[in-house]
């Protein structure tokens, strides 16, 4: 698949400026200047964070109320049940406030409801264990902003709602006795881009500021929020970044059982950064609900013996094998149905069905699909009397508003502008997918057809120094805007020691004007013909740090390579 590189520009001036004040690389300059950060105070802030820099949780719209009620509910021995959703934050957002709030008050439960009997956010069947269990308080965690009806059914029963929640809220809103929501528009809480665990966070830390509770009630907490903003894919910027970076210092020191559990089973590295919350043990956590039952997340993180809190972290893992299984199965079967249909390849969009896949990877599947053939895709498969699927969308088209336009085929459908869910009958299956192939073609632009390449700067190997990377480990923890820098280097030449390691990947030897770094390239043994042909090469990458033997070198973890063309116009 070809894929456009694309150069960021920045503001030069700016650059100079920043670099007078910081006396680091110029090109690292330029980068923080591309991230907004342009003067010292803003280097300083992001370099050196502070959780003085959190702001007050009482700017958030309604959190006088939440807590008001709370407190009510505590000294009238109430019953509350904290409810939340099935993934990553929704799972942490449970068991953070489930046990801060355990520790005050004891009548107190949770409630994860079951990924294919009820679906995503608060349900009937939530609603209903609430009532036939005599709960006085909800207090909704990641989910319940579009909840109206079952949020004012609740109501009529006498039970009350708080929701805290982080998505957009439609111009309805529930009839909660409190919604902690930054992203409501008369909300004056300063950042936007809390992920539901971080919205909890607030409220806990409201609630420690008035029940006069030590500081460590709510910042014990901290490690699970880390996990949270890393697996839902919020903006690693402001508050959020923050909070990462104290949690991931509280995970590396003195995790939760869980956690320490999770790492235990599925890491071997000393230090935890955030790749390995985002590839190591967010599936992981995910494949609970993916695969059966998410209520086990919740009990390994609340857990205070350590040797079942691996137990728990057993089945997760084992549940995460079975996952991956289905997941690499499906994919292959999705693949050959494309490559073998009349029309599969030539589409603008792929629709994909078979009845027994199963239910809880067909989002990672269309992930993958998009992967390979990089367009909007769906993946269906038979969900009791009903057809349900889950789509997936490449930068810059709006699949939400593609499948609106085939809503006269679908039973219901939601989402967003990069990934939907969806129900239909399966004698419309065809008719669906014609009809959305036909929306793709007519109104999706050639370039979003094409997967582009990002690239912060350009560097010659000289450049690349141990300051230079150190430097780039204190921009950590990296995430959405603010990734990790990548680069690109031209007329480099392979050094002739450049193998393929394990079938797939190449371990690359490179050179340039006398400077030899080794690197690695996952998955892209068929571009191995490029470095035997002896011809320059541009190469994109990242840099890292490899250890072998107790010796740390820098190495390029290169992203992809094409032969060298001076005259190559790069936007």
């Amino acid at each position: 698949m070809t894929i456009k590189w694309r150069i960021k520009g920045f503001d030069e001036k700016k650059a100079d400026q920043l670099h007078e004040k910081l006396k680091i690389n110029k090109i690292l300059c330029a980068i923080l200047v591309q991230r907004g950060i342009d003067t010292y105070a803003k280097a300083e802030s992001y370099f050196r964070p502070k959780l003085s820099e959190l702001h007050d949780p009482w700017l958030m719209k309604d959190m006088r109320k939440a807590v008001d009620r709370i407190i009510q509910a505590i000294q009238t021995q109430e019953k509350i049940l904290i409810y939340g959703d099935y993934d990553v934050d929704g799972t942490t957002s449970v068991a953070a406030l489930f046990g801060f709030l355990k520790k005050i008050h004891p009548h107190i439960d949770f409630y994860i409801p079951h990924r294919h009997r009820e679906g995503y956010g608060i349900s009937q069947e939530g609603i209903d264990f609430a009532i036939a269990h005599q709960f006085n308080l909800v207090i909704s965690i990641d989910c319940g902003i579009k909840a109206n009806q079952l949020i004012t059914y609740a109501k009529t029963h006498g039970l009350d709602f708080i929701v805290c929640d982080h998505h957009l809220p439609d111009t309805e809103i529930p009839p909660a006795i409190a919604i902690l929501n930054p992203k409501q528009e008369d909300c004056k809480y300063p950042y936007k881009e809390l992920c539901g665990c971080g919205v909890g966070f607030k409220l806990m830390q409201a609630l420690s500021e008035t029940l006069l509770l030590p500081e460590e009630s709510w910042l014990s907490t901290l490690d699970l929020l880390a996990l949270a903003i890393a697996a839902d894919i919020v903006p690693m910027t402001g508050e959020n970044r923050v909070l990462t970076y104290f949690g991931l210092e509280r995970i590396n020191q003195s995790p939760n059982y869980g956690i320490a559990a999770l790492i235990e089973l599925a890491l071997k590295t000393k230090k935890i950064h955030i790749t390995n919350l985002v590839f190591a043990l967010a599936p992981r956590i995910n494949a609970a609900g993916r695969m059966d039952d998410a209520r086990k997340v919740v009990q390994l993180f609340i857990e205070e013996n350590k040797d079942k809190a691996l137990e728990y972290a057993e089945m997760l893992h084992f549940a995460n094998i079975d996952r991956k299984e289905a997941d690499k199965n499906i994919t292959e079967e999705a693949l050959s149905m494309i490559e073998n249909s009349p029309d599969g390849i030539q589409r603008k969009s792929t629709v994909v069905y078979n009845p027994v896949w199963h239910k809880g990877v067909i989002g990672i599947v269309a992930s993958r699909l998009v992967e390979n053939y990089y367009r909007p895709t769906v993946v269906l498969t038979k969900s009791g009397e009903v057809v349900s699927g889950s789509a997936r969308s490449v930068p810059g088209f709006n699949l939400y508003e593609a499948i609106h336009a085939c809503r006269a085929y679908l039973l219901g459908y939601g989402g967003h502008f990069a990934a939907a869910g969806l129900t239909l009958l399966e004698e419309n299956i065809e008719k669906f997918s014609n009809a959305f192939e036909n929306v793709v073609k007519e109104t999706i632009r050639e370039e979003s057809l094409i997967p582009q390449l990002w690239i912060d700067a350009e560097i010659s190997f000289s450049a690349i120094t141990k300051n230079f990377y150190h430097i780039i480990t204190q921009m950590e923890p990296f995430g959405p805007d603010n990734m990790r820098p990548v680069f690109i280097s031209r007329n480099v030449k392979d050094y002739g020691f450049s193998k393929i390691v394990k079938d797939q990947h190449i371990r690359f030897s490179l050179q340039q004007q006398g400077i030899t770094f080794t690197g690695i390239g996952f998955n892209m043994a068929e571009k191995f013909h490029l470095l035997k042909e002896k011809d320059s090469l541009d190469i994109v990458y990242t840099i890292d740090e490899n250890e072998w033997n107790g010796t740390k070198t820098l190495q390029l973890k290169v992203i992809d390579f094409v032969t060298h063309s001076p005259e190559k116009a790069f936007l």
